[in-house]
């Protein structure tokens, strides 16, 4: 169990009491993401995006609830019926994740790249060439589509919840005793099913690519809708575009995330990935589908240039700890000898193991710097929609306070796992994410 799901009194992140963290905070996270999700979409739907004539008619939130239907679940489960086979049948490099504390290693399939181009050509073909469905489908069902995949998610959630007491696929499953914190946080750490990674299929390959997947959707509603597609539209799907792109390129670094190295596959991962990500993370592209603001030359190349310049420092980053530990330091990082920390955990048996802490390029800037141009990133493709009010820079908020947050668990984790070694790190990089300011 990691020091986040055990913590007491004052040792959970920003202070909150045990009861508070691991009752509370679950039944409020659980309650308010699955009505809000497709409150999202009501409010861009019938209101425009208006949250002030949302608020005034919010007694009418009844009635304008979407449905589950069954073309909305024939969607979802073409859908993952076509990434489930991409990730099997297409070409792939094996790699093995980082051992767990009970000494297990999930194994993963590298062939992201491939998957995302083939699933933007497939669709394409199959709505443009062979005329199957129409290429804004998903818009067009979009409300009962986040409703269906809440409650599948909901069910999903508890399957996994007793797949993990009954059936774990490792030792690394384990339970709190607390009902709620185990549905809300999860008990099985790496779930799979055939040798197949359950996080790698859900977290990849459902939720990351269907953002891409959406966008493109919103794209041609627009199109279809106006007879052309907005500058604005153009620029921040293009931009989302490339970073799921860069995302799918880096795929196996995000195998030593927090999300799969630390985070157990409950309601907190799960639904997140499930719906979360396309209700709120396509929230802009979904507010311009009926808002085709042209933007002027200057504002679109600049906001472009922006945007993939933060893109880029977000990979180089990653990129730089990556090369850094996989050389173990013997390379260059900014044309110098990179300076390290040599810092020492243990495994669950007491088994010394290492790790070097970069202290040069970007992360001698701040301890949590690869966040920063991922906020950058966000205000870049949320840009575009100009004063478009709270729904097109809701995801920006959102991911600001994630961020923070999880800066938060980071910092407890590290502490926990490098002691004095992240004393140290501390000491030769003061600052958490931004300079001067946190």
């Amino acid at each position: 169990m990691d020091r986040w799901t055990e913590a007491k009194v004052d040792e959970t992140p920003f202070g909150l009491p045990y009861w508070v963290h691991t009752v509370v905070v679950p039944l409020f996270i659980m309650t308010t993401t699955f009505f809000l999700a497709p409150t999202m979409w009501i409010i861009c739907h019938h209101f425009g995006g208006d949250v002030t004539q949302f608020l005034a008619q919010i007694y009418n939130l009844p009635l304008l609830w979407p449905s589950p239907t069954f073309a909305a679940a024939k969607i979802i489960g073409w859908f993952a019926v076509l990434n489930v086979t991409l990730l099997l049948v297409i070409p792939s490099k094996r790699l093995l994740g980082p051992v767990t504390p009970e000494g297990n290693q999930p194994e993963y399939r590298l062939n992201g790249v491939s998957s995302f181009i083939l699933n933007h050509i497939i669709l394409y073909i199959g709505g443009a060439v062979f005329k199957l469905y129409n290429l804004g489908i998903a818009y067009d069902h979009l409300g009962s589509i986040l409703v269906t995949l809440s409650y599948c998610a909901l069910i999903g959630c508890f399957i996994f919840y007793l797949k993990g007491i009954y059936l774990p696929t490792n030792k690394d499953a384990s339970i709190t005793g607390n009902r709620i914190m185990d549905y809300y946080w999860g008990v099985e750490l790496h779930p799979a099913v055939f040798g197949i990674s359950l996080k790698q299929i859900f977290n990849c390959r459902l939720g990351m690519m269907s953002w891409s997947i959406l966008l493109f959707s919103y794209l041609f509603k627009q199109q279809e809708l106006y007879g052309s597609v907005s500058n604005s539209m153009l620029l921040s799907v293009v931009l989302q575009a490339v970073y799921n792109l860069k995302f799918f390129h880096w795929e196996g670094g995000y195998f030593h995330t927090l999300d799969i190295m630390h985070d157990r596959f409950g309601y907190y991962i799960f639904w997140g990935v499930s719906v979360w990500i396309p209700s709120v993370y396509t929230l802009t592209g979904m507010w311009l589908v009926k808002h085709p603001i042209e933007l002027s030359n200057v504002h679109f190349y600049s906001i472009l240039i922006f945007g993939l310049t933060a893109i880029y420092i977000n990979y180089e980053a990653d990129a730089q700890r990556t090369l850094c530990r996989a050389t173990n330091g013997k390379c260059k990082i900014w044309g110098k000898e990179p300076q390290t920390i040599l810092a020492t955990y243990y495994t669950a048996e007491g088994t010394p193991r290492q790790n070097l802490l970069l202290v040069s390029g970007w992360w001698a800037v701040s301890r949590h710097f690869h966040y920063v141009p991922e906020l950058l990133l966000s205000l870049a493709w949320s840009l575009p929609a100009q004063n478009g009010g709270i729904i097109p820079y809701f995801y920006l908020t959102f991911l600001t306070i994630l961020l923070v947050h999880r800066s938060g668990r980071d910092e407890l984790r590290c502490s926990d796992k490098y002691g004095k070694d992240w004393e140290k790190y501390r000491a030769r990089v003061p600052y958490r994410m931004i300079p001067f300011v946190y």
